[in-house]
């Protein structure tokens, strides 16, 4: 259903990104992480790693890092996927937002909500 190919969203060291291989409704779930969460009080050592631009917070006392293909979409402020935490699982859903058509890149907005339009954590050094 997905996978993972050069993007030209990303200007990182590897320019990834997850792409639908067939069409997708929206509401169909895309992909289901597991999680390896840490308490919030380690996330300093995260903090001076790469990772630290790729952990998710996991509940008010946890940190996470994602597994799969999780960590590897790409941002958007006008994203066509959305995720939601099932700590019952342990992972994070991810889920069409809307229909995405095959050959698409599909993309989160990491502030966590769809229409949360404020500046990123990385790019607010920027304004």
């Amino acid at each position: 259903m997905i996978e993972i190919k050069t993007s030209t969203l990303s200007d990182g060291e590897f320019n990834r990104g997850v792409f639908a291989q067939r069409d997708i409704k929206k509401g169909e779930i895309l992909h289901e992480a597991p999680v390896i969460a840490y308490p919030n009080a380690e996330h300093e050592h995260i903090e001076k790693t790469l990772l630290a631009d790729y952990a998710f917070e996991y509940g008010i006392n946890h940190t996470a890092i994602l597994l799969g293909y999780g960590m590897l979409f790409n941002h958007s402020y006008t994203p066509n996927a959305t995720y939601d935490i099932n700590f019952d699982n342990h992972t994070f859903d991810f889920r069409a937002y809307t229909d995405i058509k095959a050959g698409e890149e599909i993309t989160i907005n990491y502030n966590g909500e769809v229409d949360d339009n404020e500046p990123l954590w990385f790019n607010k050094d920027k304004e």
